[in-house]
């Protein structure tokens, strides 16, 4: 097994604007088309969950951005990334007041959209309400108050503090051009339903761009759920005493979205655990049960710091020296670069990394 610590070379700084990409059809694939080939358990709860779920109000819309976004960008020949991030919530009464949360500040994914921006790609962000986003990241969830970067002058008007106005601008700058360049589309979810029924359409619709997409499953989805056909309908009252739940399992998507929806694409998905004997082990299972391609597995107490990038072939540690954390670096900074290397292999030899039967 290949175990090598990382190197940043100029190759895996390759930027993504030299992607071959071939113009698809103007028209929207359809939602549910289905491969031929035999439907595995996985993907049969998948489509049932599908089947006996209303789908939310908001996929339709989001699809139809999603279209004109991946038509624009074929036609620029660029690569395209969908990036989850933040967690799902699972609501317990249909007039949803209580609900069990899967939190996840979305810094992963947050930070890794503006690594991918700056590597060529666009990207479809799809994120939590109100998790971290691209580029606002670096001042909606500060410790400090984004008023204290700001003071009142004497004419009346507002500046920035000027101990803060170099790094400010060059946050504002990237933001414009990324704005100019349409190279942003912020599609946002709350439930495990909207996510579930948004990354269905969104895949279906990304893949598109066949092999020059990319899929960076980063969000914390939730494991368990109630159905509709089980829930309460208005708030679950204190006074009726104990409360006793009983969720079902959520399909584990990313089954039909490697065997259906996004059948060229590389994907990514992530693994958090925190015993470190046991992360590649899952992972590999992970790999052999999906067959995508990628699993970048995570210890909980040194995911900033460090990563194991894991395919079916090989292992890598992606690591930030401790300068690099003294300085503020951030993991993102080599993940991401790498994963474009990756993808570009992909492209030229698409199929060769073990894409599942």
């Amino acid at each position: 097994m290949d175990r090598r610590s990382h190197r940043r070379s100029q190759a895996s700084a390759t930027t993504a604007s030299s992607a071959v990409v071939s113009a698809p059809d103007d028209t929207m694939p359809a939602e549910n088309g289905n491969s031929t080939s035999s439907i595995v358990s996985a993907v049969s709860l998948s489509e049932e969950y599908f089947n006996t779920t209303n789908p939310p109000a908001c996929v339709q819309e989001n699809a139809a951005k999603t279209h004109a976004f991946v038509l624009f960008h074929l036609r620029q020949r660029r690569r395209i990334v969908l990036i989850t991030s933040g967690g799902t919530t699972v609501p317990l009464e249909n007039q949803t007041v209580r609900f069990i949360d899967n939190f996840s500040a979305g810094t992963r994914g947050a930070t890794s959209a503006e690594y991918f921006i700056d590597a060529g790609y666009a990207v479809i962000f799809m994120h939590r309400t109100f998790s971290l986003q691209p580029y606002t990241r670096h001042y909606s969830h500060s410790k400090n108050c984004f008023l204290d970067f700001l003071q009142a002058n004497d004419q009346g008007g507002i500046a920035v503090v000027p101990e803060y106005l170099s790094q400010i601008k060059n946050v504002l700058l990237k933001y414009q051009e990324v704005r100019k360049n349409n190279l942003l589309l912020m599609i946002d979810f709350v439930t495990v339903t909207d996510y579930l029924f948004l990354l269905r359409r969104i895949t279906q619709i990304v893949a598109l761009a066949r092999e020059s997409a990319m899929y960076y499953l980063a969000a914390a989805v939730s494991d368990f759920y109630i159905p509709a056909s089980k829930m309460v309908e208005h708030k679950i009252q204190s006074g009726d005493g104990a409360l006793s739940l009983q969720l079902d399992q959520v399909p584990k998507i990313i089954k039909p979205l490697v065997k259906e929806w996004a059948t060229k694409g590389l994907i990514v998905s992530f693994k958090l655990e925190t015993d470190p004997t046991i992360l590649e082990d899952k992972a590999r299972r992970a790999l052999i049960r999906y067959g995508h391609q990628i699993v970048i597995g995570n210890i909980l107490s040194t995911r900033k710091s460090q990563v194991h990038l894991i395919t079916q072939n090989d292992a890598m540690e992606i690591t930030l020296s401790p300068e690099e954390v003294k300085q503020d670096v951030e993991i993102e900074a080599k993940i991401i670069p790498e994963l474009v290397q990756r993808h570009t292999e992909w492209i030229r030899n698409i199929g060769d990394w073990g894409v599942g039967n």
